[in-house]
């Protein structure tokens, strides 16, 4: 296989990746993901995130070891399916736990994460992710670029 092949094949996770570093520091430390995840998380699960992904053990993790964890090489933490990371993202943003995102949810989540978004940018999110009842989690894969719409 070709270079070009595998470029075209592997996902990009920055958007997440921005999300998760709610300083914008560059990196996600273990108080990004406290920020994130707030009270709904205990600090033993955000260790064991931290512990999964930190794979240099400088107490942050990097957008190389990031990329790691979501391709699904990093354990129970280490995936961007519904039983790994971007599933507890998603489990976190659901708020009535439907199994849908919700204008209202999407909106709440990223102003909750410091990324206020307009009527129109939710709008253009929940058509990218074939959201009109609600955003599905492979919507949400969809929205952060991690696949393509069928």
């Amino acid at each position: 296989m070709t270079s070009s092949h595998s470029a075209a094949t592997t996902p990009d996770f920055s958007a997440a990746f921005h999300v998760l570093d709610a300083d914008r520091d560059g990196r996600i430390g273990y108080d990004d993901l406290k920020a994130f995840y707030g009270p709904r998380v205990d600090e033993d699960a955000i260790g064991a995130m931290m512990s999964a992904a930190d794979t240099d053990k400088n107490g942050y993790v990097e957008y190389g070891e990031f990329e790691h964890v979501l391709s699904g090489q990093g354990g129970r933490y280490g995936s961007a399916g519904p039983d790994g990371v971007m599933g507890e993202v998603f489990k976190m943003m659901d708020r009535d736990g439907d199994g849908l995102l919700s204008s209202n949810d999407l909106r709440g989540y990223l102003a909750g994460a410091g990324l206020g978004a307009s009527d129109e940018e939710v709008h253009a999110m929940m058509g990218l992710a074939d959201g009109d009842g609600g955003v599905t989690f492979d919507g949400l894969l969809r929205i952060l670029g991690f696949s393509k719409k069928a």
